[in-house]
């Protein structure tokens, strides 16, 4: 059952983003996902508008998958990164 992974970043520092954007892609392939979107064009249809700089969007083959990626010791340090230069909530939703 596909899985999604929603990525919510508001951006503090964006020292960590070369290198982030430069590895990461690989790794979500790593656990069969692909990207549907990134983007740092967001507009709120309806509710109050959330304090993001960008969203990302993922698809994974299974939960199983998405939670690989998540926790792979490889994704780590780029983790530890965008934590310290963003405040960001990743959400995972399952079909």
């Amino acid at each position: 059952m596909t899985a999604y992974v929603i990525a919510d970043i508001k951006m503090q520092d964006p020292k960590w983003v070369p290198a982030y954007a430069a590895s990461v892609h690989d790794l979500v392939h790593k656990h069969g996902g692909k990207y549907l979107s990134r983007s740092g064009n967001v507009t709120t249809l309806e509710g109050m508008p959330l304090d993001t700089t960008l969203i990302a969007l993922m698809a994974f083959p299974s939960e199983a998958a998405a939670r690989a990626f998540t926790s792979d010791p490889a994704y780590a340090p780029f983790v530890s990164a965008r934590q310290d230069g963003s405040d960001s909530r990743f959400q995972l939703i399952d079909d």
